[in-house]
């Protein structure tokens, strides 16, 4: 059982620490898709500089989120949660790429997963 424990742990901990390290270094070279267009016009409209640079900033915070997950999984895993958390909000709000916004609840439960995960692992 244990062993299972820290196998699905240990998977969580890859998948979110790579994919918002992957996913924000994406943002300064858009291989993957545009990630401009998962912003809003309005919101677009009330910043102070291009959708370019914010979708930067993004990539910076996605990135540094993605390293607290491989180096402290429980602070990670709510980071993680609560980035793609207020990402799927965001898409809500807007009513566009509803579909991915649900992805990212479903993703933010696996995050959340990983948190409770190594919870439990540190205790021991």
């Amino acid at each position: 059982m244990n062993s299972n424990v820290n196998l699905v742990q240990t998977v969580l901990k890859f998948t979110y620490g790579l994919v918002p390290i992957v996913a924000g270094l994406d943002k300064f070279t858009n291989l993957l898709t545009d990630w401009s267009q998962y912003l809003s016009p309005g919101m677009e409209s009330m910043l102070p500089f291009s959708a370019g640079t914010f979708m930067a900033i993004v990539g910076i915070v996605e990135i540094i989120a993605g390293i607290i997950v491989f180096l402290r999984p429980v602070i990670g895993g709510y980071l993680v949660m609560a980035w793609l958390l207020l990402i799927a909000l965001t898409l809500l709000f807007s009513g566009s790429n509803l579909d991915v916004a649900v992805r990212d609840v479903v993703m933010a439960i696996g995050a959340f997963s990983l948190a409770k995960l190594s919870q439990i692992q540190a205790v021991k």
